[in-house]
């Protein structure tokens, strides 16, 4: 019997379609009210320190380690680790399961968002932004579980999936990256207008101060340069499969580490730009209360949907400000939702040689509807903050760890299977990468998310999370990661269709003639493929009942 034939592998039509795409997918709510605060907390402008040594030795690094694993094999994460090892294939699937969970809250995110730009035109808070939105608006009940619908929520949130799936139907390049090539310049430019218009507010100076103004003492502090890397780690979309599974679109040459250090600094730039918005913003807010500005800084869900509709209602052209505010926050929350939604899509495709719009319409129907059991609910934002909690502190960290520890030194090799993918990136790329390189991918930044993963484990298991009843965090929090790893493993026992073997193996076999051609011309900078390095092309891909 012939085996069957793989559904048509999309490609980005361009490196710029990917770049885009990439940085839609790194840009995303983190930067925008995540970044500001914690600059502020963690020595302000001396906070600027430790943050570009990390987007350096981790950030960066790590955006190359996932480029060359997805770009290296064309398939998404679970099948791209089983190239390397199958025992490595579950990590691949729990990092899909995290992007599930993570698509599921996100959605409910946007759809907020998206109502309070239309609330802006009005200002339908009144007087009391935090009652308007925990109260009239999320309706929210006690702690825990409730099937008791918010019309204002639910209906919002079928809107955002709809838009998503619909996108995503249009294809890698009409889709992912058309929408992201309209839509990011577009928040890009949304977001300078709004920059510009803080800068010019009453106190915007004092905003400004307090977030600049370097402390250097804080460099002494391990927390801030925890704070730092954890900034990093998590807003660049490094450690739940979705480089991975964008870089498998790539073509065939591709320059993956100019790439990666464009997508790098503009998040990052787009981040400093955010916090000279939104602390500028807040200046002008605490000179109107006449308050010191920390007394009205904050992160997250509090400053987007309390802090800053308050302050809409406190400026000239509060409706102009909170409309432009609230679109970026839906451009910047659509392009990652996007991303985060493709990966389960990819790899559940290859494992199961599903068509393409089949897939789509399979797991992110699914998605769509478990989003919407869970999240519109009168105690939809419990469950959020308790998934949101578990799957970044210790689903995505706890994932990154285990990555690394068995890439870099449980699998045989030198530095295990690293060279691999050095080899990789040099064969293709402008930027080489060497023993530096090696160095943070398998040394400084496994040890500091070892130690980020062991503290925060202990935080949760000895303090639990805001007060939150145990059910709550028991079900939602440390259920759901038992819940992914045991389908991880058990995703791993299915076998694979000899169609998704056989195009990985060639996209391989591709690789390594790449590495071995350039090699031969003397332009790598070093033995492109070795022996200890596996340069076989495609052999022993994967175990022999397999095949």
């Amino acid at each position: 019997m012939s085996p069957t034939k793989a559904p048509q592998r999309e490609v980005f039509a361009t490196r710029g379609a990917f770049i885009f795409a990439a940085i839609g997918s790194a840009v995303g709510l983190g930067n925008i009210w995540r970044f500001p605060y914690v600059a502020y907390e963690n020595g302000g402008g001396a906070f600027l320190i430790p943050y570009l040594v990390a987007l350096l030795t981790a950030g960066i690094p790590l955006l190359f380690f996932t480029y060359a694993l997805g770009h290296r094999t064309r398939a998404a994460a679970p099948l791209a680790y089983r190239t390397l090892s199958r025992g490595a294939e579950p990590i691949g699937w729990f990092k899909t399961g995290i992007a599930f969970v993570i698509g599921v809250y996100y959605a409910a995110i946007i759809a907020w968002a998206a109502c309070f730009m239309v609330f802006s035109l009005k200002q339908s808070w009144g007087d009391d932004a935090e009652g308007f939105f925990f109260g009239e608006y999320l309706k929210m009940g006690d702690p825990g579980v409730s099937f008791e619908f918010v019309p204002g929520v639910l209906i919002p949130v079928i809107l955002v999936w709809v838009v998503a799936i619909g996108i995503l139907v249009l294809g890698v390049q009409n889709g992912i990256a058309g929408f992201s090539k309209i839509f990011i310049p577009l928040l890009v430019v949304v977001f300078l207008i709004l920059v510009i218009r803080s800068l010019f507010l009453p106190g915007a100076a004092d905003g400004l101060n307090a977030l600049f103004t370097p402390s250097f003492d804080a460099l002494t502090d391990p927390k801030v340069w925890i704070a730092a890397y954890g900034q990093i780690f998590f807003s660049l979309s490094i450690c739940f499969g979705i480089m991975i599974t964008y870089a498998s679109y790539l073509k065939k040459k591709t320059n993956l580490t100019g790439s990666g250090l464009v997508v790098g600094f503009s998040n990052s730039a787009f981040e400093i730009l955010a916090g000279i918005g939104v602390f500028a913003a807040l200046g002008f807010m605490a000179a109107a209360q006449g308050v010191e500005v920390g007394d009205v800084a904050s992160s997250g869900i509090g400053l987007a949907f309390v802090a800053f509709p308050t302050l809409i209602s406190q400026m000239p052209g509060g409706a102009f400000f909170g409309v432009a505010f609230f679109a970026c926050l839906v451009f910047a929350g659509l392009t990652s939702l996007i991303s985060i939604v493709q990966v389960p899509i990819q790899a559940l495709r290859e494992k199961f040689g599903w068509g393409n719009k089949f897939s789509i319409f399979i797991v992110g129907g699914a998605m769509a509807i478990v989003s919407i059991v869970l999240m519109t609910t009168v105690t939809g934002l419990y469950v959020l903050d308790t998934m949101d909690a578990w799957a970044n502190n210790l689903g995505i960290v706890g994932a990154a760890v285990v990555a690394l520890l068995v890439v870099g030194w449980v699998l045989k090799g030198d530095l295990g299977k690293l060279p691999i993918l050095r080899d990789h990136l040099n064969a293709v790329s402008s930027f080489k990468v060497n023993k530096l390189w090696l160095a943070c991918v398998g040394l400084i930044t496994p040890v500091l998310l070892v130690y980020m993963l062991v503290q925060q484990i202990i935080t949760f298991a000895t303090e639990g999370y805001e007060d939150y009843p145990a059910g709550l965090t028991g079900v939602f929090g440390w259920g759901m990661i038992g819940l992914l790893a045991v389908l991880a493993f058990a995703l791993t026992l299915i076998r694979w269709p000899q169609s998704s073997i056989d195009a990985t193996e060639a996209a391989i076999a591709d690789s390594v003639a790449e590495e071995n051609k350039r090699n031969a011309a003397g332009s790598g900078s070093g033995p492109a493929v070795s022996k200890k390095s596996g340069g076989r092309a495609g052999k022993g891909l994967l175990t022999t009942e397999e095949k």
